[in-house]
């Protein structure tokens, strides 16, 4: 008996929608994360992309638990003297609330060109309007 392989191009990709309206942002993440990676298909490999599209709406409107609203902060450094800003979750959910999500799922999947690769099906919307409609994405409840 051989192990199978999966090949990248013989994978049969789907689009799926989640709604992350009133969800906490870990478990949303994370599901999402699964489905990009291809972690829920029976012919995951771990170094092919076996994963499926995932548009995510209302990301404005995900929750965080405890206190992490107010004390969790994003923290960026470009290399230069004075170049690291720092921004709690009530900032950036008001400039680009789509960011939120897309750094959680970034901080799920590997860090590295596969991961890279695997972020660019990933779509996040920060209201219930989408421009996929014509994929006609199935829905994913968390």
């Amino acid at each position: 008996m051989k192990t199978f392989s999966a090949k990248a191009e013989a994978v049969d990709r789907k689009w799926y929608i989640v709604d992350a309206q009133n969800q906490v942002v870990g478990r949303v993440a994370e599901r999402v994360a699964n489905v990009l990676r291809g972690k829920t298909k029976p012919i995951f490999t771990p170094h092919v992309d076996t994963g499926d599209f995932v548009v995510v709406i209302n990301a404005d409107k995900a929750i965080f638990t405890g206190k992490k609203e107010v004390q969790k902060s994003y923290m960026s450094y470009s290399g230069f003297i004075g170049g690291h800003k720092s921004e709690t979750v009530e900032n950036r959910r008001r400039r680009h609330p789509e960011l939120i999500i897309e750094s959680a799922v970034k901080g799920m999947v590997p860090h590295n060109r596969l991961g890279r690769q695997i972020l660019t099906k990933l779509h996040v919307y920060a209201g219930t309007q989408h421009p996929h409609t014509a994929q006609n994405p199935k829905a994913i409840t968390i």
